[in-house]
């Protein structure tokens, strides 16, 4: 029989137990760093990817090429197209209209016949005036004789003196009738070519006052005659704007019915006082019409160039930012947003555009859109330069790798 073994002794017990409790406290720690290794090691990288740099993608709608060419300020105007030259031909004598072919809106050329009258009394007071004229002249050669042989009596003193002056007046007396005698014949003759009706100037039939048949008196009118070579724009013009107005300037105008086209003029004249019931005064514009294409009456509404500039960078006013009491533009140069100072020159708001006389240059890009983190030092990049027209999405960060 085999002895039981004999127990352990309790300072043996302790002497294996605390190498035990070590061991196990390592698992523990080794098992903790294990856990906390994959949390702290992005936390590590963090800072640096923030070291890298952002850069802004700009869109089309937030940046402009800078272009360099005329800038003009102009004054809206409208009005009514007049024609320059006009005329009613009215009839000089009296009697029954033979002839007027012409119609509304035909052609017809300086010296043309618009009309004819009845000669026949015409021609019988031109018989009438000339055979008082014969008769005139007669008389005058008569007296003419009587005063021939009254000188040659007197010298021979079978005469007084008192004789002669008598046949000698009859002569002037005589010589008289024969010039009113003439005269008559004159406006007899006149009369006969007036009832011969004609154009004055070239131009185009507005209205026939008279039909064939039709019995006329003098000064009655006959026809109208517009010349549409050269139109007159009379606009309304504020009173206040007036200044701003001077012969000369340049305007453009549409006409409705000519969609797409433009028409041009110049200023000729400006009326000194307003309108009754206005504060306006009329501004003339002379305005060629070579083709014919406007007429009189059509309504016409455009504008008059008070101010024009050289050929020079024009910048959008939205581009525009006010720093220290200067005028700043925030450029794109070299991927970088620049603060750059600008002079500018004229002005048009209506437009949104101001003339740059100093600090930007033809083909350079500018911001025009408030951004917000898009400061002077930020990077940008550019949009494709054939995107500029279409692309309309905002600027967003893009991330550089």
């Amino acid at each position: 029989m085999t002895p039981d073994p004999l127990p352990l002794a309790p300072s043996s017990r302790r002497r294996w137990r605390k190498p035990a409790i070590a061991i196990v406290v390592l698992a523990i720690a080794g098992a903790a760093y294990m856990a906390l290794r994959p949390q702290t090691a992005p936390a590590a990288a963090a800072p640096q990817a923030a070291t890298k740099p952002v850069v802004y993608e700009l869109a089309a709608t937030d940046v402009a090429a800078i272009a360099a060419r005329p800038l003009a300020v102009q004054l809206p105007l409208s009005g009514s197209l007049m024609p320059v030259s006009q005329a009613t031909v009215k009839s000089k004598v009296s009697g029954v209209v033979e002839e007027s072919a012409l119609r509304e809106g035909m052609t017809v050329a300086a010296g043309q016949v618009l009309a004819r009258i009845d000669q026949a009394d015409l021609r019988a007071r031109m018989t009438q005036q000339q055979a008082m004229l014969d008769e005139a002249q007669a008389r005058l050669a008569m007296a003419q004789k009587n005063e021939n042989n009254s000188r040659a009596l007197l010298a021979q003193k079978y005469i007084s003196q008192t004789a002669y002056d008598t046949n000698a007046n009859a002569v002037d007396l005589a010589r008289a009738s024969v010039k009113a005698a003439s005269a008559q014949v004159e406006l007899a003759r006149i009369a006969l070519a007036d009832s011969t009706i004609r154009a004055p100037m070239t131009g185009i039939v507005s209205k026939r006052h008279v039909q064939a048949g039709e019995k006329v008196a003098p000064d009655m009118p006959v026809y109208t005659i517009v010349s549409l070579a050269e139109l007159t724009l009379e606009a309304q013009v504020p009173t206040s704007d007036i200044p701003r107005v001077k012969t000369g300037q340049e305007v453009t105008f549409r006409v409705d019915g000519f969609a797409g086209r433009t028409f041009a003029g110049k200023v000729a004249r400006i009326n000194p006082t307003t309108e009754a019931g206005s504060r306006a005064m009329l501004v003339y514009i002379t305005v060629p019409n070579d083709d014919g294409a406007l007429r009189g009456g059509m309504f016409a509404k455009g504008s008059i160039v008070t101010e024009r500039t050289a050929a020079l960078p024009q910048v959008p006013v939205t581009a525009l930012h006010e720093e220290n009491g200067r005028s700043v533009v925030y450029k794109v140069a070299g991927g970088k947003v620049v603060a750059q100072p600008v002079t500018l020159g004229l002005r048009n708001d209506d437009e949104g555009l101001a003339a740059v006389t100093d600090g930007l240059a033809h083909g350079e890009h500018v911001i025009v859109s408030k951004l917000e983190g898009i400061k002077p030092g930020a990077s940008v990049l550019l949009p494709a330069p054939g995107a500029l027209a279409q692309d309309a999405k905002p600027a967003v960060k893009a991330p550089q790798g």
